[in-house]
């Protein structure tokens, strides 16, 4: 019990912004929704170029051209040259379960689901009443391998979710639906197959790149630098750009592109 209190502890900074049940069988786990991702890139606001002012966006009707406060803007949909009012009421009468019950359906291998799909990540949290069943769902996933596969209404739109065990919580993942993805077919590849001597040294600089997967190793790089770029500027400095260094030689066939990349490796190892 420690160790879920301790998650609860973890996670409780973050704003729930969904709560309600997983449905799993005839088991019901109350459960608050939070996002699990944060942004890394700056938060640039957009001035005006000759004072900097602040660039305010404005909800104007279309027809007196006058601002409207959000209290007063509702959401319609045009049929028949007409809109019909939806109130939040409409939305949730659509599908009241859906609303508020993630039920699952299935239960799947994660192999199975191509990357395409994937969308948003959330973490789910267990409400106090609810931490039993949740510890169970979740140690019955990690020990069948399997993930759950089920839907909800987000913000008024449905959503295909999988449920995993992701270190000692539940994570869902919002997944595309199937007509959501674009045909492939619809990318106009020419015809063509790589010659034998060419697929080999392509397979060993693969080989030669190929490490076990570290996502720490990776940090967005272009935001530090970015930041450091600003704050000179706010010192009155000013930073030398650094040479744009082409590393590929159109100019050069595919083989001798695919020995050069090889070279530096062979370098270092002799």
């Amino acid at each position: 019990m420690a160790q879920e209190f301790h998650l609860q502890l973890k996670i409780s900074f973050m704003r729930a912004i969904w709560s309600g049940v997983i449905g799993f069988g005839l088991v019901n786990i109350p459960v608050k929704l939070m996002s699990a991702i944060k942004q890394s890139e700056l938060d640039l606001d957009m001035l005006d170029k000759k004072d900097h002012a602040n660039i305010k966006f404005q909800r104007v009707n279309a027809n007196t051209g006058k601002e409207v406060a959000w209290e007063n803007i509702v959401k319609g949909y045009k049929l028949n040259e007409r809109y019909v009012v939806l109130t939040n009421e409409d939305f949730e009468k659509a599908s009241p379960e859906k609303n508020k019950i993630i039920e699952i359906t299935e239960f799947i291998d994660e192999k199975e689901i191509d990357s395409i799909y994937y969308e948003t990540p959330y973490y789910l949290q267990p409400d106090k009443n609810g931490v039993k069943a949740y510890t169970l769902l979740r140690d019955a996933l990690q020990k069948t391998g399997k993930v759950g596969l089920g839907s909800f209404v987000l913000r008024n739109r449905e959503s295909l979710v999988v449920i995993k065990p992701y270190e000692n919580i539940l994570l869902l993942n919002k997944i595309r639906f199937y007509e959501e993805i674009r045909d492939a077919g619809e990318i106009d590849v020419p015809k063509s197959s790589a010659k034998p001597a060419e697929l080999k040294m392509a397979t060993q600089l693969i080989d030669q790149l190929s490490h076990e997967f570290d996502i720490s190793r990776y940090k967005d790089s272009y935001t530090d630098n970015l930041m450091k770029l600003i704050r000179a500027k706010a010192k009155g400095k000013k930073l030398a750009q650094s040479p744009l260094r082409v590393v590929h030689s159109p100019g050069k066939d595919l083989m001798a592109q695919l020995k050069a990349s090889l070279e530096p490796a062979k370098r270092k190892a002799s």
